[in-house]
């Protein structure tokens, strides 16, 4: 199992203040020989359509030497995250949960821009100290 990212409890507090239940820490997939480990995933039950939305959430700190190195892993994990989960549970929706000091920070730069600018890339903004989530982006997540 891989190490937890220093804000796994962090956010993993914020989805649950939001009303989510966390079913899977980590959320373990196979594929051929190999397993993959997502930090969290996640339901939470939509009362108008009694139905539930899934999702996985990959965390990370960037607390590398690089903002730019971090962001480089980080979205080669999350393509390769996507692709499995496309291919095995496409009901989920990953996100990337950075802080907010992160989003305000490269987030903020062209480079950042362009990344959020493609719609199959989705995003968490979590606030650090008061384990609270900002936003989505994009937004698909239904208000209670």
């Amino acid at each position: 199992m891989p190490k937890l990212d220093i804000f796994h409890g962090t956010v993993r507090h914020a989805l649950e203040k939001e009303g989510w239940i966390i079913t899977d820490d980590p959320l373990k997939l196979e594929i051929g020989k190999r397993r993959v480990y997502i930090d969290l995933g996640a339901e939470r039950l939509i009362a108008a359509e009694k139905d539930a939305i899934k999702i996985a959430v990959e965390i990370k700190s960037f607390v590398g030497k690089s903002d730019f190195k971090d962001l480089e892993d980080a979205l080669g994990q999350y393509v390769l995250y996507q692709k499995i989960l496309n291919a095995q549970h496409n009901e989920r929706v990953l996100y990337l949960a950075v802080s907010e000091i992160v989003f305000k920070g490269i987030f903020s730069e062209e480079i950042g821009q362009l990344v959020l600018s493609d719609p199959n890339f989705h995003l968490l903004v979590f606030q650090e100290d008061t384990e609270l989530i900002q936003q989505w982006i994009p937004n698909l997540i239904p208000t209670l």
